[in-house]
């Protein structure tokens, strides 16, 4: 379980395939890890494999790969990364559960005033779980729904604090990006969806 508050924006310094699968070693100011315990990677929980002063390596296998944009990756990319929630942590985002629901690309990115605004085009089936307000989780990164201004877009309103502190502030128009839909709606969606009318 995370918050979607990155702590730290690692790099990633080496890609390779192994018998675990796509193993990234990322540089990351992170100390007193532990073999086996979960960070979240842009928003995608990935386990522990070897760390070092200064590094730490996770795998991603198949079904990682196939929701995510992890597949990609190159040395260099850098990538906003959250230690796994402690039992007594403040919670100040939101629960973030370190599963990629789907994958979203970045239509627009402009400022407004002290605000960047960014619109995400989002896949079909995560538009109805996004609610004006609501939480979502961007490459990990806990965010309020600041408007839905057209069918399928998402809009954030990043503030500065965000955008200089996280890989956010770097995103233009046609990246992709990480999307995790609010964990009550998904649920409230599986309870509902027998009784719900076909319209």
């Amino acid at each position: 379980m995370f918050t979607g508050l990155v702590d730290d924006v690692g790099v990633v310094e080496r890609v390779e395939r192994t018998e675990a699968g796509r193993e990234l070693r990322i540089a990351s100011g992170y100390t007193g890890l532990t073999p086996g315990e979960s960070i979240a990677v842009n928003g995608a929980c990935l386990t522990v494999r070897e760390h070092g002063a200064g590094w730490f390596t996770v795998a991603a296998i198949v079904t990682t790969l196939d929701r995510t944009t992890i597949g990609s990756w190159e040395p260099g990319r850098r990538v906003n990364l959250e230690r796994a929630l402690r039992l007594g942590d403040r919670l100040g985002g939101h629960m973030v559960q370190g599963h990629v629901d789907g994958v979203g690309t970045v239509e627009r990115v402009h400022r407004r005033d002290d605000a960047l605004l960014v619109d995400v085009r989002l896949p079909d089936d995560l538009e109805s779980l996004m609610v004006p307000h609501g939480s979502v989780a961007i490459d990990g990164v806990s965010l309020t729904v600041n408007a839905l201004p057209a069918p399928g877009i998402l809009q954030l309103s990043l503030i500065e604090y965000t955008w200089t502190h996280t890989t956010l502030g770097a995103l233009r128009a046609g990246d992709v990006v990480h999307v995790e839909a609010d964990m009550i709606g998904k649920y409230v969606r599986q309870l509902v969806a027998p009784y719900a009318v076909a319209r």
